[in-house]
Parts: C-alpha cells; structure tokens; sequence
C-alpha cells in the first residue's frame, strides 16, 4: 500500500480506500461486510468511507456492526461519514446544513456507527442557504466535542471552500481539510484550474469517488446491464441511462487495448490512473465481494505505469469531453 497526506493534515491516508456507497445492505450484510473490510485492512487500506443517508443508515449499522466484530486498533483505522440529506421530509431535516440538524444528526450517526467518534466528517453537498460561517462554527463545535477529529466538504464550489477557510482562519477555528469529490476518466471538473487555491494554495486533501464511473469503467456493461450488477438493483435505476449511454460505451471499448498493453484489468487502469493526480490523497473503491476488492488493491501495481505516451492516447479517447 502507499500512504499520502491528507492535505496539509498530520494524517498518513492509505492511497485506495473502502467505501461503502450502493453495496452495504444494499448488496452487502454484515458478514460480507466484515470479509471485504479484513481484505481491504489487510491490503493495507486504513480508511473506510460511509454516509448518514447510505441505505437510510442501515450501511452506518453495518459498517458499526463489522467494526465491532473485526475488533482492530481504533487508533489503525479512520472513518468517516457525511450528512445533508437526512432522513425526513421536514423543513428543518433536509437537504441542509443549519447547526441544529448537524449537531443533532451526529449524535445519531455515532450511535449506527457504534463509535465515539468519527474521523473524517464532510459536509456531504453545499447548502447555500445556510451561511457558511454558521455552517463553519457547527463543524467546529462537533470536534470540540470530541465527535469528529477533522471536517471536510464533498462536491463543494472552490469559491464556497475558500470561504469556509477563510471564516475558520478569522475566527481560530477547525478548518476544513478536505473534498471528497467525483473523479474518474468522465469527470474531471472538480479539479479544473478553478480548483488551484484549494488545492495548491490552500493545501487541501481529497478523498476522490465513483472512480469507475459507477462500474462503467470496469467494462461489465459494455454489452447492456448484466444481472446481479450495480445497474441491475431496482433502487439504482436512476444510473440505467448513463450505464448504456453509446458514447460513453465507445470510450470505454478505446481504452481496453491500453489497458491489455498494460496487463491491467480494466478497472485496474481506471484506479491507477486516479492515483496519477498529485492532488488526490486516496481513491475510495466499492466492491459487493472480496474477490473485487483484491483486484483494485493490484491497482497500486499499475499507478507508476502511465508514461506521457500513454497519457497523451488516453487524452485522445476523451478529446472530446
């Protein structure tokens, strides 16, 4: 495994990370929880990645559950989870960041979790309608807490980050350290030149996701959407589209021959080429069984492999985007 700071932080971050988006409860139950989570661990992996709004908090409860059985060194592993959804339909409980709904949908997040807690917690989408200071002094009072360690966004404007520092510098306050945002060979506009006083000037990490492209980049679904895949659950219907869309597929049959040049798999490829960008301080991966999980941890074997040949044909396949 290879380990990169998280921003400017003191933590050492394991480069490919586990998530537990789609695939816990949804694909996943305690026990096949526990045996990806001890394939990760043992790869090296030492940062697993959950949200309050997964499963509606049943993957919060199963990631707590594994947890306790696998029993490891709290202080060998981080965790973290992400709130703005919610759970209910209230005015106060959605799709927002006002203090009283982070404050006291942590407490809830801790006890599915079964922690004291959290290291990582995100802002899991902006809200603009809270201001960013209240939104900042809430974060900042959770870790007072002893609730979370360090805080972070995900899917943030690079505009509404620096704003946010530049409240937390004002103030003395925990900063935010960290994006959590999609990156992978389709979407690459988180880090666009927009991005520069984030991630140069300001140091930021990033815990990226949807390295795959939600499993497109792994090839399965080159010829439709096969059974028992990510595209085929009925609660991720809303993905059908972009799975099948012909443009993408072509782009996806392009790189094959780069990565069979390679002796990568596919996916291989894709994760290895995430690790390319020297702002990236860990690729979250998914997987629904142990045998997935082995082959992105071989990803680390290709992320060296990318010389300015091979660079500048992956660019030419995606020229157009």
């Amino acid at each position: 495994m290879q380990y990169r700071r998280l921003g400017n932080t003191g933590l050492n971050i394991s480069a490919l990370s586990f998530g537990s988006w789609v695939t816990f409860q949804n694909q996943a139950d305690v026990d096949a929880a526990v045996e990806m989570m001890a394939a990760a661990y043992d790869a090296g992996v030492n940062f697993f990645d959950n949200a309050q709004v997964y499963a509606g908090g049943k993957s919060e409860e199963i990631m707590g559950a594994a947890l306790k059985k696998l029993g490891w060194r709290r202080s060998s592993y981080l965790v973290s989870t992400k709130l703005f959804w919610g759970f209910h339909d209230g005015p106060l409980e959605k799709n927002t960041l006002n203090r009283k709904y982070l404050v006291e949908s942590m407490d809830g997040c801790l006890q599915r979790l079964d922690l004291d807690h959290v290291d990582l917690l995100y802002c899991h989408r902006d809200d603009e309608v809270t201001p960013v200071e209240e939104i900042a002094w809430a974060m900042h009072n959770i870790i007072e807490r002893g609730q979370a360690l360090y805080w972070g966004t995900s899917e943030w404007g690079a505009d509404r980050i620096l704003a946010a520092i530049e409240v937390c510098e004002k103030h003395h306050l925990h900063k935010p350290v960290v994006e959590q945002p999609v990156y992978n060979l389709f979407e690459r506009h988180r880090f666009g030149s927009d991005y520069d006083p984030v991630y140069k000037e300001k140091g930021y990490g990033s815990t990226t996701w949807s390295p795959l492209a939600s499993g497109l980049l792994t090839g399965k679904y080159n010829d439709g959407i096969p059974e028992g895949s990510r595209g085929s659950l009925p609660t991720m219907q809303w993905m059908a589209e972009e799975l099948t869309d012909a443009q993408k597929i072509d782009k996806v049959r392009a790189l094959v021959p780069l990565a069979d040049d390679m002796g990568a798999s596919l996916a291989q490829f894709s994760l290895a080429w995430c690790l390319q960008n020297a702002h990236v301080s860990s690729v979250i991966t998914g997987a629904s069984k142990v045998s997935q999980v082995h082959e992105n941890m071989k990803a680390l074997e290709f992320s060296h492999r990318f010389t300015p040949e091979v660079m500048q044909a992956i660019n030419q396949v995606f020229a157009e985007d």
